[in-house]
């Protein structure tokens, strides 16, 4: 699995006209999904997300309690080193997809995260200010 994790002071998530998740001041996260990915990497995954010292002061989603707004994304799993046309082979179809993504959106939940999510299957309009920026790209 892979997380492009963002600092942003808002982000949203809109499907067919209708907002279906946002946050202020909190962490956007794209996740990527491959072929062989398990529950047990999303839910390591999810704890890497949420211990990430990437807010101010060096601190976390955990110690600040900010919200995480997560969105699928194969193409985090896309490949273009032969040409200009990507290749999506990589990413796990989204049927295998869809439960992992819950699962790591599930066990942030747990550790005592807000969450709001994206939706499997649609065209989502994501939107998203970023704060400082400071971006990283975890994979597990």
């Amino acid at each position: 699995m892979r997380a492009l994790v963002q600092t942003v002071s808002r982000a949203s998530v809109t499907v067919d006209g209708t907002m279906v998740g946002a946050i202020t001041d909190g962490l956007l996260v794209l996740v990527g999904v491959t072929h062989d990915d398990t529950p047990q990497i999303a839910r390591t995954l999810a704890r890497k997300v949420h211990e990430l010292r990437i807010l101010d002061d060096e601190r976390s989603a955990a110690d600040t309690g900010a919200p995480v707004l997560v969105v699928s994304q194969f193409t985090l799993y896309g490949d273009a080193r032969k040409g200009r046309r990507p290749s999506w082979t990589a990413a796990a179809p989204a049927a295998a997809a869809e439960p992992l993504v819950e699962t790591f959106a599930d066990e942030l939940r747990a550790r005592g995260a807000k969450v709001e999510t994206g939706r499997f299957r649609t065209h989502m309009l994501v939107e998203s200010v970023n704060v400082g920026p400071r971006t990283v790209l975890l994979e597990i």
